[in-house]
């Protein structure tokens, strides 16, 4: 019996593949759609090269197994690591120094770390909605989470202000990140040629001078700490500069401290941005679940707009707004797997030692056969603890799976709540309802064109004192 490989596209072409039906604007739109007409697992041939790609929630269970798979660093990944080189995402997972910055960072992400990092996050919260009060009260949603995101995680992470809401102009570190990301977005989709076009148009340059300037802004931070370091460790950049890996005593050179901070800040921000962006829209246009997560912050502090950090945890109404925005639209579209010997999936599919696949979160997270009939619905009560407990794991992976899953994911949902929270208290939103989702592809999936109409709350007490922070 010869070897049975998975489905493809339809319109294959002799010799070049399936590169008819290519969407090089938005590929994992695209990627979805075609596992939802062709099954849970197919395969794209381009040129030689086999991409495939797995949307089925059982099938991804298999590729979960850490016994025979491993996180994978393909093509798109690869074109990241000129900027993170071997950090925490784009690592390989031979390579030695992820694991020393995973043992290292591990302890800046605990429940302590989380505290010591609410009140920043809280300002930037405030001056958000600040920048909001005195603006006209109509914005694009997906700018402001990107600012919102990046500023958080600079001054957390780095001690570094992007003053996103603060300065009349832009810090051009934003321009040369988006740009460059942009620039890696295009070249994750095999469209021959690209590269002659990109030299010639000077894409490729200005992509390098993009890096290199990225490499000069966060080499000056990591100087400056140098210089005038903490008496004792405030955030993560301290602890990579000053904490040895608990195994083998060894810290973290100057430009590995580098690689990790240019990881934060792409991945990070953009995870985040895309998850906040997306919980405004379905709140926006779901004014019955907007009303249940208002009503429990409300009535959390009834009479200002300060967060404590032990209320965070106690809003569990808008963690499942959250949780069930990234079922609908993942904080990254899928991620990669490798096997670490032969071996077959789905009871039929061949995989050898080395090839890799995707596993795609927007159809694995939409698996009738995990979620029900209204798989496609926004429903943040399927997150109540009894529907949780019914469900397997498998069909639920926003932050990747494994021991290289994302470190960062409780900074995230704190981060996270405390800003929609803070949102949902202060202000009624308001979206076009001429507005039609439309989903940019960027490292992240984000509304694009999505603007909201804010208008300021009226408190019950705001006479009442603001409680200790």
């Amino acid at each position: 019996m010869g070897v049975v490989r998975p489905p493809h596209p339809p319109k294959r072409v002799p010799l070049i593949g399936d590169i008819i039906g290519l969407d090089a604007v938005k590929p994992m739109q695209n990627t979805a759609r075609i596992l939802g007409e062709i099954g849970p697992i197919y395969q794209r041939r381009i040129l030689g090269m086999r991409l495939t790609f797995v949307g089925g929630a059982d099938i991804a269970a298999e590729v979960n197994n850490d016994a025979t798979w491993q996180k994978a660093v393909p093509r798109p990944l690869q074109l990241l690591r000129p900027i993170a080189e071997d950090g925490l995402f784009t690592a390989y997972n031979d390579e030695p120094n992820w694991h020393k910055a995973h043992a290292i960072l591990a302890p800046a992400f605990s429940q302590a770390s989380m505290r010591s990092y609410h009140q920043t996050m809280a300002d930037v919260v405030d001056e958000m909605c600040r920048a909001w009060d005195d603006a006209s009260g109509n914005f694009d949603v997906a700018d402001e989470m990107t600012k919102f995101a990046l500023e958080t995680i600079g001054r957390c992470g780095f001690g570094y202000r992007f003053d996103s809401f603060t300065r009349a102009d832009v810090d051009p570190f934003l321009p040369a990140l988006k740009d460059s990301l942009g620039y890696i977005q295009a070249q994750g989709v095999p469209v021959p040629g690209r590269k002659i076009i990109d030299a010639l148009t000077g894409r490729t340059g200005q992509h390098q001078r993009n890096v290199e300037y990225m490499f000069q802004v966060v080499d000056d931070v990591i100087a400056d700490r140098q210089a005038h370091p903490h008496d004792e460790p405030r955030d993560l950049l301290d602890l990579m500069l000053t904490t040895k890996d608990p195994e083998t005593g060894e810290q973290l050179d100057a430009r590995n401290v580098r690689n990790q901070i240019l990881t934060f800040l792409v991945a990070g921000h953009e995870t985040t941005a895309s998850a906040l962006s997306f919980a405004l829209y379905l709140l926006a246009t779901h004014p019955d679940e907007a009303a249940k997560a208002r009503a429990e912050v409300d009535a959390l502090w009834p009479a200002d707009d300060v967060v404590r950090f032990e209320d965070v945890a106690k809003l569990r109404t808008v963690r499942r707004a959250i949780d069930e925005t990234m079922r609908l639209w993942p904080t990254s579209p899928g991620y990669f797997r490798e096997a670490k010997r032969n071996t077959v999936i789905d009871g039929q599919y061949p995989i050898k030692q080395g090839q890799w696949l995707m596993v795609v979160l927007q159809q694995v997270h939409r698996d009738p056969a995990v979620w029900g009939a209204d798989a496609d619905q926004f429903r943040p009560d399927r997150f109540q603890s009894e529907e949780v407990r019914a469900r397997p794991g498998h069909g639920y992976k926003p932050f990747g799976t494994g021991l290289r899953a994302c470190i960062g994911r409780q900074f995230a949902y704190h981060e996270m709540i405390l800003a929609l929270a803070t949102i949902l208290h202060r202000y009624n939103f308001t979206v076009d309802p001429d507005y039609t989702l439309e989903v940019a592809e960027q490292m992240t999936l984000k509304p694009s064109g999505f603007r909201l109409t804010v208008t300021r709350r009226e408190r019950k007490d705001a006479s009442a004192p603001s409680p200790a922070q």
